[in-house]
């Protein structure tokens, strides 16, 4: 690729500054940018350290900036988050960030600064066709870290203009260049996947005084067990914590919001044969029949063949080849074809 300008969002820690450091060995011109988006009462947000970010721009002799989105991003990531919790479901507010904010906002002041891409430390890939325009996302090479599931949601106009150094990379590489370019960052530990630290506490400082009130635990007759602290302190398939015993391992196996009721099961009632998605976004377009893919129901879970049926309301019914358990409403629903991304939705109940 010829000499671009480039902005690479930098959180401080190894990946996105070894993706700056590539950058800039390549002969682009890097502009340095942090988003300064979560310091609350639960501790400072642990996926963005703007102050090490500025420390490796020096030491990359390249600008930096910070933009300060809290308040946008409580708006935008923060509440919906809770109130998802509030309403028995399990979210996942990195998809929203990255579409929102690290692929959002900060694509727009890209553009605005006349800069023709931004880069991000993802372990993803990015094909661009260079005739169509088309923009193919894949997996990650590193199959330990890829984080293509987080980036289903974002557009063909997003990905576009967006890079993924380290796609191609495995993180023990992208440790040792940092270490050989004595980088700052070089040994800073994971991020969290969470940056809110006690979502717990969190989620109660958006509810309502009656949206945090506990209720029955039953299993599958309706026979009370016991009692739980509030639908947003569990999540399906959870087996500890709960203050019940049994005579097997019992299991969440539904949350009935409206009544405040935790249901448990054994671990064969946690089994279902597919699922609802709303909310898709589809990076290849699906057409609209019926198609053989695979669907991943979490980020670390191994993606599962399946058959999905496209509807005309943006929702699609998923049905596994063979069943799998535990699936979460709220959690992310991404389809592959092998390593390509085709696009993915939110759980909004599973079929049994």
């Amino acid at each position: 690729m010829s000499k671009k300008k480039i902005v690479v969002a930098m959180s401080g820690g190894v990946d996105s500054s070894v993706t700056a450091a590539l950058l800039v060995e390549q002969g682009h011109e890097v502009i340095g940018v942090s988003l300064r988006m979560w310091e609350g009462e639960q501790g400072p947000r642990v996926c963005s350290d703007h102050r090490g970010a500025e420390e490796v721009a020096k030491h990359l002799n390249i600008p930096h900036t910070l933009l300060d989105l809290r308040e946008q991003f409580a708006a935008t990531v923060v509440k919906p988050f809770a109130q998802d919790y509030l309403h028995g479901r399990t979210p996942n507010p990195c998809v929203a960030c990255n579409r929102d904010f690290k692929l959002g906002t900060l694509l727009r002041w890209t553009q605005e600064q006349g800069a023709d891409f931004v880069a991000t430390g993802h372990y993803a890939r990015v094909e661009h066709d260079a005739v169509t325009g088309h923009a193919t996302l894949r997996r990650g090479v590193d199959g330990g870290k890829d984080q293509s599931y987080f980036l289903f949601a974002l557009s063909q106009q997003q990905l576009a203009r967006t890079l993924f150094p380290l796609g191609e990379l495995h993180k023990t590489a992208v440790r040792d260049k940092a270490r050989q370019l004595s980088l700052p960052a070089a040994e800073r530990p994971e991020s969290q996947d969470i940056c809110f630290g006690d979502y717990k506490a969190l989620v109660a400082t958006y509810a309502a005084p009656n949206e945090l009130g506990g209720g029955e635990v039953v299993d599958r007759t309706g026979k009370v067990l016991g009692q739980h602290g509030g639908v947003h302190t569990v999540t399906v398939g959870q087996r500890r914590g709960l203050g019940i015993s049994g005579a097997e391992p019992l299991y969440v196996v539904d949350i009935d919001q409206a009544a405040k009721r935790v249901v448990v099961g054994n671990r064969s009632d946690l089994s279902c044969k597919g699922l609802i998605a709303r909310a898709v976004n589809w990076i290849e377009a699906p057409g609209g029949d019926e198609f053989n893919a695979e669907v991943q129901i979490r980020y670390r879970a191994k993606a599962v063949p399946c058959m999905i049926q496209p509807n005309a309301d943006g929702s699609c019914a998923v049905r596994f080849d063979d069943p799998i358990a535990a699936v979460t409403p709220g959690q992310a629903a991404v389809f592959y074809r092998g390593d390509c991304v085709l696009g993915g939705g939110w759980i909004e109940r599973a079929v049994r």
